[in-house]
Order: structure tokens, then sequence, then C-alpha cells
């Protein structure tokens, strides 16, 4: 199967619970949460620092994640990231939200396959 091309609109709707998500794992810094990304979507979502950057920001500002500069031996100092309480009240506020708009997808593309028009598209994910 080809890349597919994901939507802005679709990146930056899915940018907040994707991010603390992978912080959710544990910490990390800018560079890793896009490898992360990159590697959870089978390398379907490129994402850029400009999208990443002001996202870990206004998460910070709005007291989502805490950020830290720490040195790691032989390179230089990285901005590492963490999720905190409110963040992770934010993440479950934001799955409740995700799995509303998924399961209502799932529906209307189970009808249109019954009925026809996405009969030759395959709903792996609607199992």
């Amino acid at each position: 199967m080809g890349l597919v091309k994901v939507t802005k609109d679709l990146v930056a709707a899915s940018a907040t619970p994707m991010v603390l998500g992978i912080l959710a794992e544990g910490q990390s810094y800018g560079y890793a949460i896009l490898r992360r990304i990159n590697e959870l979507s089978g390398g379907e979502l490129e994402w850029t620092e400009g999208l990443l950057y002001p996202l870990l920001h206004r998460l910070e500002r709005h007291g989502h994640v805490e950020a830290s500069w720490q040195a790691v031996t032989g390179e230089r100092r990285r901005k590492y990231y963490r999720i905190t309480d409110q963040g992770l009240a934010e993440l479950a506020e934001q799955r409740r939200q995700w799995d509303t708009v998924v399961d209502a997808l799932k529906e209307i593309w189970l009808g249109l396959a019954a009925n026809g028009p996405l009969r030759a598209i395959p709903l792996e994910c609607a199992a």
C-alpha cells in the first residue's frame, strides 16, 4: 500500500492527543517525538519541527506538559518534555472525544460498504 496523504486539518486535529499519548509513555525531547510519530504511523505521518514545537509550547502554557533542559554525556543539552497530571486528564478527555468520532465513522463506513459504494475499499480497522 502506498503512502497516505493525511490532510493538514486531520494532522492538526490529532496533534494534541498524539503528543500527549507519546509523552504518557515517558518523557521525551522534540526529535525523538518526531521519530516516534513516524514509527507509530509506519512512516505515513511526517511531522515537521514547525508543527511540533509550537504545539509543545502551547501544551506547556496550558500546564499539560513541563519542560526541563537535560545534559546527556557527550551530547548537547536537550529540552525534555514530560506530561503532567493535568496533561493526563486532557489526554483522557481527548481519547473520549476521538473514540466517539472513530465509532461514528466506523458505523458510516460499514453502512456504506454494506450498501455498495465502498465494497472495493478494505475496512481493515472496522473489525
